[in-house]
């Protein structure tokens, strides 16, 4: 069996088709509906990025960006519209280099529609099931994970926590 079709990138694909399908219809959502299903699915998809298997580095196939700007501004706008007030958060970016944090602003928008893109161009790779394609589209999506999309997971994880458990018992 080819390593695209292995247990855990089916199950990392079928989170990602999941919550691509979730960004994709959140127009049509209410606003605690759909916080309350990405701290349901946000977490699967971390753990499932995690498991990926490794595998080299495409050279066969350049990385296909299949979410033009458009796509990704219509998801980001969307998402914005949609948590208003909660859509700022601030956030502490570490600085390896001199051992210092520093405060920043962040949006949930962004945050999300960052993740949407390296998971919606992973699968359109993989919906044209060409193995080799498919391999580095796998390679892409797990090397983005660990780069910039994995620790967006983990800031909008906090966030969507906070407004759901701790800022209720604030108010």
């Amino acid at each position: 069996m080819h390593v695209v079709f292995s247990p855990p990138v089916v199950e990392f694909t079928t989170v990602a088709t999941e919550l691509c399908r979730l960004l994709e219809h959140a127009a049509e959502a209410d606003r605690d509906s759909l916080v309350a299903q990405l701290l349901k699915l946000l977490p699967l998809l971390y753990a499932k990025a995690q498991l990926l298997p490794a595998v080299d580095g495409g050279e066969a196939y350049p990385a296909s960006c299949f979410v033009s700007e458009d796509d990704y501004d219509w998801v980001r706008t969307t998402l914005a519209e949609l948590f208003a007030e909660l859509d700022d958060f601030e956030d502490v970016a570490y600085d390896e280099g001199v051992q210092t944090g520093e405060l920043r602003w962040r949006r949930v928008s962004e945050c999300l529609a960052d993740i949407y893109q390296p998971l919606r161009n992973f699968l359109e790779a993989y919906r044209h099931g060409v193995e080799a394609e498919m391999e580095d589209a796998l390679w892409v999506v797990a090397d983005n994970f660990e780069l910039y999309w994995g620790a967006d997971v983990v800031d909008v994880m906090r966030r969507l926590h906070r407004v759901t458990y701790i800022d209720t018992y604030q108010a």
